[in-house]
């Protein structure tokens, strides 16, 4: 059944998932999630012009148009990796606990400049996310990126027999997903995983020269790795080598000029050095790589600054762990700024270690001497006289609407659950 369906992408190659988007010939899975059964919603499907629909709904079983398998998604999985392995195209693997996803729209900023390139969109960097990143490469694109992301021990691993990609990069190994992951061992084994199925395949590897972590690991991978292909290892400078300074917009000197992004961060210079490492192995003039750097604007509240009233905003709220954290707070301290306020939320999935890292928080913050405003049930019961402690957005907002913050530098972060994005400043 598998040929078929891939006969049939190969004409209409256009893959759906959510009868919320437009279904318009395209061949829709009916995926199955905690909340909801897509297998339920064949016949919507349908009507909403979908040419086929991959169900394992058996009462479509002698429909014309559906074929009914096991399981949708290990279908769809499949069906990317059939793709996958018709592809002649470099494909770089992106994985790490922290910038993954800006530090993939950068290289796609930069490799853009001289290469169609497709990248993963947003952050669907799962199981679910990467064979639709796969499955929409077209025969226009020269060159993919693929990000892929972990809360549990193997999943890169998985996702790399998928995406089978010719060039890695990790970012940086941190703590995140604790709950998952049970131990900082696994979270390194399974980022690793990215790189070890480049040596073991043959390709490239990029990797930050100052980050000791990462050379030593990959050190051990090549000493070890007795297989016939070559493999290519790519070191980067990151911080050490670049001096910038916090406006808090991240001025920088790139490449022998002084640089405007728009960005904010000392954390966002491994991010950039990622992104002109990989624009200089493929050959993109330094001219164009120096204004992608300029022109790439972060969306979804990955260090975006934003005017909001008489708040100077740095929302960074997109996600939010121990490395990322103390990363914000440091370059929140960095910043020279009358008055800084930092509004931090709870950091989920940490597990037995949910306690101890949220405390560290609160002894960061006071090291800075930050004023700061915590929500969450993890922070509330932490809560000391110092700070500001509330258990819900909601008692934020209406404190707020009271007592208004004022010409202030603000830090907001926090992990997507708290819901930040519905924090009330004006």
């Amino acid at each position: 059944m598998l040929e078929q369906i891939y006969k049939l992408f190969l004409q209409i190659p256009k893959i759906t998932t959510d009868t919320r988007t437009p279904l318009e010939s395209s061949i829709f899975f009916c995926l199955k999630g905690e909340n909801f059964d897509a297998n339920e919603m064949v016949e919507i499907a349908l009507e909403k012009g979908a040419e086929y629909v991959v169900t394992q709904n058996e009462k479509f079983v002698d429909h014309e148009r559906c074929f009914v398998v096991d399981d949708p998604l290990q279908t769809l999985q499949d069906l990317a990796l059939k793709y996958r392995n018709s592809l002649t195209i470099p494909v770089i693997g992106v994985t790490g606990t922290n910038g993954k996803t800006t530090t993939k729209e950068l290289m796609a900023a930069v490799l853009s400049k001289k290469y169609q390139v497709k990248a993963t969109e947003g952050n669907l960097n799962n199981h679910i996310g990467v064979p639709l990143t796969l499955l929409s490469i077209n025969s226009s694109h020269e060159m993919a990126i693929v990000e892929m992301g972990a809360n549990h021990p193997n999943e890169i691993a998985m996702l790399c027999q998928m995406a089978r990609p010719t060039h890695a990069l990790v970012t940086n190994v941190g703590s995140a997903h604790l709950e998952g992951f049970k131990t900082f061992e696994n979270i390194v084994t399974t980022k690793m995983a990215l790189y070890d199925f480049v040596i073991q395949h043959g390709g490239t590897l990029f990797v930050n020269a100052q980050d000791q972590l990462l050379q030593d690991e990959v050190a051990k991978r090549l000493r070890a790795n007795r297989m016939i292909q070559p493999v290519e290892k790519v070191n980067y400078n990151t911080d050490e080598d670049i001096s910038f300074r916090l406006t808090p917009y991240l001025q920088l000197n790139l490449l022998g000029q002084q640089v405007q992004t728009q960005l904010t961060g000392q954390y966002n210079l491994p991010n950039i050095a990622a992104a002109i490492a990989v624009g200089s192995y493929f050959k993109v003039p330094d001219s164009d790589m120096i204004q992608a750097i300029q022109e790439y604007t972060p969306r979804n509240a990955r260090s975006q600054i934003k005017k909001i009233g008489t708040n100077l905003v740095i929302a960074d709220y997109y996600n939010a762990n121990p490395t990322s954290i103390q990363a914000a707070l440091a370059n929140l301290d960095l910043i020279e700024y009358d008055s800084k306020v930092a509004i931090i939320g709870d950091m989920f999935e940490l597990g037995v270690h949910s306690q101890e890292e949220h405390n560290h928080v609160i002894e960061l913050v006071d090291r800075y001497k930050i004023k700061a405003f915590f929500i969450g049930a993890n922070f509330y019961e932490l809560k000391n006289s110092r700070h500001h402690f509330f258990r819900e957005l909601s008692e934020l907002n209406l404190y707020l609407k009271k007592n208004p913050i004022e010409d202030s530098l603000l830090l907001i972060k926090g992990s997507r659950g708290i819901q930040l994005e519905n924090l009330i400043l004006e």
